[in-house]
C-alpha cells in the first residue's frame, strides 16, 4: 500500500536528465523529489563540456539567454596526432551558429546548477548531499528509495544516477559493462584569459572551438583527446577505453600529461593555469548497451541509460540525456494521471525515444563502436602514415621531389593498401 505522502515522483541523480524531468514534472504540477548524492548539483558531474542546445531549448525556450553558457562554437578541428605533428580537418562557418543548429561549451558545475534551480522554481524540492543506497520494491514494483534510515515513496521513480547506476544493476536491468564498451577519462579546467583564448583559436568574441585528437593523445590506444574553449578557460582531458589500459603500461593520468607537452597542444595551453580536476567513466557500447528502460514503477534516464555516443568526429551525449529526462517526465505525467504506472503503462518512454533523435541516432551509428574498437590503426598507423605522407608533400631540402602517387605508395605500404581500403570501407559503413 502506497503511503499517502509518497511523492508522485521520485528523481535519483542532478545532472542533466535529473533536472529536465524534474522540471517537466513540476511544470505539470506535479509533487516531485530530487535527490542528489553531491553537496549540489553539478559538484561531481563531469563531461567534455559541451551541449549541442536544440534539445534544451525544447525545454528552457530561454536558455541562450537566460542559462551560463560559455562560448557558442564556431570552430571545429579534428586532429590525428603523431609524436610530433598533427594533421588535422579544420572547420570555421557561421552555419554552425545557425539558431536550433548550434552548440556551447559549458562548465557543468554552474549549468547543472541553474537546471536545478529551474527546477525548484517550479516547484520541484531538491535535496543535495544525500545518497540513495537501494530501491523500496513491493511485489515486483519499485515504490521509492531508501537513502540512509530514511525510506521516500513515490509513484514512480526516475534513474537518473549516471553512467555506474547500481540500482538499474540491483534491479536486473543492466549488467555492468564489458571493458570494451565503457571508456576511463580525466579533464583539466586551465584558466586563460577570453582574449588569449580568442587570439589563439582564431574566434570572436562569445565564440569558441571544439578540438578533438586522436592518436598519440592515448599513446596509440583507443580513444582520444579533447579541448573546448570556455569563457576563461579551457576544458582539456583524455578518454581511453578501458579494455585497452588493461596493460597498465601507461595511465589516463599520464596521458593526460604527455598530451599537455605535445608541441601542438602546449602552445594552446602555455601560461594558463589549472584550476579543476576531474575524472569519469563513459559509456561507449552505443546502442548494443542499452539497459531495460522502464519497469513497474521506474523509468532510466541519461547516462544510467547508456545513452551516449562517440563517432570521433563528434561526442554526444547531454543532448540525448535532456531529451530522455523529458521524456520520462512525459511519460510519467500521462501514467500518472491515467492511474497506472506499470511497465505496460509507462512503455511510452521507449516509444517516445524510438521517435526521437536519440534511439534513432544510436541505432543509426549502431555498429561504429564496434569498427573503432576493432581498427586500432585509426590511433597507432594512420597518425603516423598521414604525417609521413604531409612531410613528403611539404619538405623542400634540396634533394630531388618525388611525384605524389609513389610518395602515396610507399607511406601506405607499411599498413598496406588493401588494408587501407578495408578500413575506409568499414568505416563508412559503420558512418
Amino acid at each position: 500500500m502506497m503511503d499517502e505522502d509518497a511523492f508522485d515522483v521520485l528523481v535519483v541523480g542532478g545532472g542533466v536528465a535529473g533536472c529536465a524531468a524534474a522540471y517537466e514534472l513540476a511544470k505539470a504540477g506535479k509533487s516531485v523529489l530530487l535527490i542528489e548524492r553531491g553537496t549540489f548539483c553539478g559538484s561531481k558531474n563531469m563531461t567534455g563540456g559541451r551541449v549541442y542546445i536544440h534539445a534544451f531549448e525544447k525545454i528552457w525556450p530561454d536558455i541562450e539567454e537566460a542559462a551560463p553558457l560559455e562560448r557558442k562554437v564556431t570552430h571545429e578541428r579534428v586532429s590525428m596526432l603523431s609524436r610530433d605533428s598533427a594533421v588535422a580537418i579544420d572547420f570555421t562557418s557561421t552555419q554552425l551558429a545557425r539558431s536550433g543548429a548550434d552548440s556551447y561549451t559549458v562548465l557543468r558545475s554552474s549549468f547543472d546548477q541553474w537546471m536545478a534551480e529551474q527546477a525548484e522554481a517550479a516547484g520541484a524540492q531538491v535535496v543535495c548531499g544525500i545518497r540513495v543506497d537501494d530501491l523500496i520494491v513491493r511485489e515486483g514494483r519499485v515504490c521509492g528509495v531508501i537513502a540512509g534510515d530514511d525510506e521516500l515513496e513515490a509513484r514512480v521513480t526516475i534513474l537518473a544516477d549516471g553512467v555506474n547506476s547500481l540500482l538499474a544493476e540491483k534491479l536486473g536491468y543492466i549488467q555492468k559493462p564489458a571493458p570494451h564498451q565503457v571508456a576511463v577519462g580525466c579533464k583539466e579546467i586551465i584558466e586563460l584569459p577570453s582574449g588569449t583564448i580568442e587570439d589563439r583559436f582564431q574566434c570572436a568574441s562569445g565564440e569558441g572551438a571544439a578540438c578533438l585528437f586522436v592518436g598519440d593523445a592515448t599513446h596509440g590506444r583507443v580513444g582520444g583527446g579533447f579541448l573546448y574553449t570556455n569563457r576563461d578557460s579551457i576544458s582539456l582531458g583524455v578518454v581511453a577505453t578501458l579494455s585497452h589500459l588493461a596493460d597498465g603500461s601507461t595511465s589516463v593520468a599520464q596521458m593526460m600529461e604527455d598530451m599537455k607537452r605535445h608541441p601542438v597542444i602546449a602552445p594552446l595551453v602555455a601560461g594558463g593555469e589549472m584550476v579543476e580536476y576531474s575524472g569519469h567513466v563513459v559509456p561507449e557500447g552505443g546502442y548494443g548497451l542499452l539497459p531495460k528502460l522502464s519497469g513497474d514503477g521506474v523509468l532510466v534516464v541519461g547516462d544510467a541509460a547508456m545513452l551516449c555516443i562517440n563517432l570521433g568526429y563528434m561526442v554526444r551525449g547531454m543532448d540525448f540525456a535532456a531529451a530522455s529526462g523529458e521524456m520520462a517526465a512525459l511519460t510519467a505525467i500521462e501514467a500518472i494521471d491515467a492511474g497506472d504506472v506499470s511497465e505496460e503503462g509507462l512503455a511510452g518512454y521507449r516509444r517516445r525515444l524510438e521517435d526521437s533523435f536519440v534511439l534513432k541516432d544510436l541505432e543509426t551509428f549502431r555498429y561504429f563502436p564496434s569498427f573503432m574498437e576493432n581498427c586500432t590503426r585509426l590511433f597507432d598507423g594512420y597518425p603516423d602514415m598521414v604525417r609521413d605522407i604531409m612531410l613528403g608533400m611539404f619538405t623542400v631540402d634540396g634533394t630531388p621531389t618525388e611525384h605524389v602517387k609513389p610518395l602515396l605508395k610507399s607511406c601506405v605500404s607499411e599498413i598496406g593498401m588493401w588494408q587501407v581500403f578495408k578500413d575506409v570501407r568499414g568505416g563508412l559503413k559503420a558512418l
